[in-house]
């Protein structure tokens, strides 16, 4: 949660840089190469376990499903008479 907001005001202050740029192409690229671009390889590598974890749970999710539920135990008859 921290990182997202980490990541807007970074973004908010390289908005306003790029606005006090002489020109409308250095101001676009200054958005790009101080916010955009190191940004989203940041919150990509930040995201990276949790991709990890998300995988994990789907694939034990879809083993769970391709596995047959285990057969219940009936009772012995040496049980029932004992």
């Amino acid at each position: 949660m921290y990182m997202y907001i980490v990541a807007i005001a970074w973004l908010y202050v390289v908005t306003l840089m790029s606005v006090l740029e002489k020109s409308i192409f250095a101001g676009v690229m200054t958005f790009f190469w101080y916010g955009l671009a190191p940004l989203s390889l940041v919150l990509w590598l930040f995201g990276t376990p949790e991709r990890r974890r998300r995988r994990a749970r789907k694939e034990a999710a879809s083993r769970s499903e391709a596995q047959p539920p285990a057969p219940e135990e009936a009772p012995s008859a040496e049980r029932e008479s004992g």
